[in-house]
């Protein structure tokens, strides 16, 4: 699928298959947030029967299993990711190990490691008393190479933060600011004097035209003596926060009385979403989220005004996405999108193989088809709860084809 007439786009299906789709080196930002190696019950979310199929899929061979089948995944995300592209791939204790080890490091190499961003999503319950408590996620992020798009983050400062560093008020209107250094932290800065102060050995952080526009900006702070030394003044209100790093303490996951919320389990905020895309991508990159689940990547993506793709296996992950991508529409930020739905050959279908057409119709019904291809009495296949399942192809259905499975089945 071409990116050049790009518009943004919600799809359903297998990603596997829907990867494959996409031009070579198309995408600048990947995030993914797969199902987690973990407890079967809580990973069925949706319970629609490409959910569950996937669910099957992933479970089948235990871990080994669980890797390949990302694995082959994630070879196709690197394959469609730009030289300067980044991917973060979000995950738990169950499996970051073996998903660091043998798919990221083995695909896009240990040496475009980025970071592993430690996320605390939550904080200790009453079960900690019994044990030690899971507080965080996994996000590991690497790049396609060295050469990547990277806007660096900052987190809130804390009251805590200010009460400690901004502590100096020149009560000039300017508020509360701190002192920073200005002699050079090594060897081989600036040497000159400046007003009768001197440089400690390393010399000063910068040259003298910059010192003098600084000054005439009153940033310059002087002590008493010429014994002291120059600073200069950092204020408060011109402060973007602190330079974060790869432990992020500061987005709380989404609470059951937050407007955000939409009921999804393993919904996660749009400040975390925000703080990826907004670090590594900027306005009109295009964003790719192979696991949409609860549409978080792309509403988020699309008020950040990046292009976007989202795929799910899961008709109601989809439908949640497209419902909340709709209440945005006509906002100044919002953007058209497409949204890819299972179309089907009725005329291929129909003509097909008479096993494979029921074979078809029963899985997608959430079915188990009967292996029995001859004298199964009209039992084409049953539900996971073992209701029957026949399946006709002919246009006239009558009471007897009803009367004739009903007697079946009660023999």
């Amino acid at each position: 699928m071409a990116i050049k007439e790009f518009t943004n786009k919600l799809i359903l299906g297998d990603n596997l298959e829907k990867l494959k789709d996409f031009d070579n080196e198309s995408i600048d930002l990947i995030y993914l947030d797969p199902p987690f190696f973990s407890n079967r019950n809580y990973e069925v979310i949706w319970g629609d029967d490409g959910e569950v199929r996937s669910f099957q899929d992933r479970w089948a061979g235990g871990m080994n299993h669980y890797i390949e089948w990302l694995k082959e995944r994630v070879e196709q995300m690197h394959r469609l990711l730009k030289p300067s592209g980044s991917i973060f791939l979000h995950c738990d204790w169950h499996a970051n190990t073996y998903i660091r080890c043998e798919i990221l490091d083995n695909i896009f190499g240990d040496e475009n490691f980025r970071g592993e961003i430690i996320w605390q999503r939550t904080n200790a319950h009453n079960d900690a008393k019994k044990k030690l408590a899971v507080l965080k996620d996994t996000i590991w992020y690497y790049s396609k190479s060295e050469n990547i798009v990277y806007n660096p983050i900052y987190g809130t400062l804390t009251e805590k933060y200010t009460d400690d560093f901004y502590k100096y008020d020149d009560k000039d209107g300017k508020g509360l600011y701190s002192l920073g250094d200005l002699t050079n932290t090594r060897p081989g800065g600036y040497n000159y004097e400046y007003k009768g102060y001197m440089p400690n050995t390393n010399g000063w952080r910068c040259p003298i035209e910059t010192m003098q526009q600084w000054d005439n900006e009153g940033l310059i702070y002087f002590p008493k003596t010429k014994a002291g030394r120059l600073r200069i003044k950092r204020f408060l209100s011109n402060s973007r926060g602190n330079l974060l790093g790869d432990v992020w303490t500061d987005i709380i996951n989404v609470q059951g009385a937050s407007k955000e919320r939409i009921g999804y389990p393993t919904q996660k905020p749009e400040a975390l979403l925000q703080r990826i895309i907004e670090m590594t991508s900027n306005e009109g990159d295009i964003v790719l989220d192979p696991f949409v689940g609860g549409g978080t990547t792309v509403v988020v993506a699309d008020k950040l005004k990046r292009k976007w793709i989202g795929i799910d296996q899961s008709v109601a992950a989809i439908k949640v996405s497209d419902l909340r991508l709709k209440n945005q529409q006509g906002q100044l930020f919002s953007e058209p999108y497409e949204l890819h739905l299972h179309t089907y050959n009725y005329n291929l279908l129909r003509n097909q193989n008479a096993f494979e057409f029921e074979t078809f119709i029963i899985e997608k019904f959430g079915g188990i088809a009967n292996p029995k291809q001859r004298n199964d009495l009209g039992l084409d296949g049953k539900m996971p709860d073992n209701t029957p399942i026949q399946v006709k192809r002919s246009d006239n259905i009558g009471r007897n084809v009803i009367d004739s499975i009903k007697l079946n089945v009660s023999e």
